[in-house]
């Protein structure tokens, strides 16, 4: 429901802001198009149930009853990935329209268990992530980090397996992070403990997130803070019924990654309005804007600063605020936040006069 008009004006200054993303699985942003092209390239034969065309995938995306339901499909799309190009040309077909909707810096995660199990060499994964990477650097100047996620549903044997092989990653500092996604109930933060720390005596400047609190409660975030040790939280929707876990978040600022499209797509709310946003910043909590999986949910990064804004029409000042919080929880370099803080800065006398 629209409640806030984003003018073209308001939405050239949205996009002109430098956003950054840290809640995006790279298999998640395999659109149809590319799926079925993969496919055809390396001769995988799809389900019978799963959609049999481009048309088809996009009606039956808008209608995943639960996360569920969505993650069947996601691993079927996941299948036809074998190759490092084809790893390369996911992540150079999001790098280019995420540059496309202003957004700069991108800490993209990756899921190399549900890789390996199909016999994918997790070389292939990250070679192929990676080169992308350094080429959309080069031909964008945008900058990226890469995240690796383990999957919650599989055991923490594969969990301690799946960071023992990615070990010389961490070390060159080409895998910068460490996060843990999938379904979250039944499989709480505590479940992946050993895991945790296990990297964390290893690389102890490893950064560490995970996803929490979006069907979860609250204290699934509470137990990924304490237990885990995360310094990030991936959703934290359900943070906003623990008050005392709020101002937890604001005087540790905690930055929550919150994805607005892919809440509604499934199923956490009703639409965009129903979600914290408003009290969030209101009471200081730090969030970022994110998409999740865009292929799936119908919105890459600008799709969702817009539904934010016509929901809840924070000013000018206050997008600065969000976005400048965004840059800040960011993992790079202190030299690129600047930068980034600088591009803020002249976006807002750019666009103060005529919004």
């Amino acid at each position: 429901m629209t409640k806030f008009p984003c003018s073209d004006h308001f939405h050239s200054f949205l996009k002109a802001l430098p956003k950054c993303e840290h809640h995006l699985h790279i298999e998640g942003t395999l659109e149809p198009e590319l799926l079925f092209a993969l496919a055809k390239r390396n001769t995988i034969t799809l389900p019978e149930w799963f959609p049999p065309t481009v048309e088809a995938c996009n009606k039956r995306y808008s209608e995943f009853a639960d996360l569920q339901d969505f993650l069947d499909h996601y691993y079927v799309g996941m299948s036809v990935l074998i190759h490092e190009q084809d790893f390369y040309d996911l992540a150079l077909a999001y790098f280019e329209r995420a540059h496309r909707d202003g957004c700069l810096h991108s800490e993209v995660f990756f899921d190399p268990q549900g890789h390996v199990e199909r016999g994918i060499s997790v070389d292939n994964v990250v070679n192929g992530l990676n080169r992308a990477c350094k080429d959309a650097a080069a031909k964008f100047g945008t900058t990226s980090l890469l995240t690796m996620c383990l999957l919650r549903h599989l055991p923490v044997s594969s969990g301690l397996d799946t960071i023992k092989s990615t070990e010389k990653y961490f070390e060159s500092g080409v895998i910068s992070g460490l996060g843990l996604d999938s379904a979250e109930k039944p499989f709480p933060p505590e479940l992946f403990e050993e895991c945790y720390g296990a990297l964390k005596e290893k690389f102890p400047k490893v950064n560490l997130t995970a996803h929490a609190g979006e069907e979860g409660d609250h204290r699934y975030v509470t137990n990924a803070l304490d237990l885990l040790k995360v310094t990030r939280i991936d959703h934290g929707v359900q943070s906003q019924h623990s008050p005392e876990l709020l101002d937890r978040l604001v005087s540790n600022d905690t930055m929550l990654t919150m994805c607005p499209l892919s809440n509604v797509k499934l199923q956490v709310v009703k639409d965009v309005e129903d979600l914290p946003y408003r009290e969030f910043f209101d009471k200081g909590v730090s969030f970022s804007i994110n998409s999740d999986d865009p292929a799936y949910f119908g919105g890459y990064i600008l799709d969702n600063y817009v539904a934010v804004h016509t929901r809840f029409g924070f000013s000018p000042k206050e997008w600065c605020t969000i976005v400048l919080n965004g840059i800040n929880g960011s993992w790079c370099d202190e030299k690129r936040k600047q930068e980034l803080r600088e591009i803020v800065d002249d976006v807002y006398l750019k666009y103060k006069d005529v919004l």
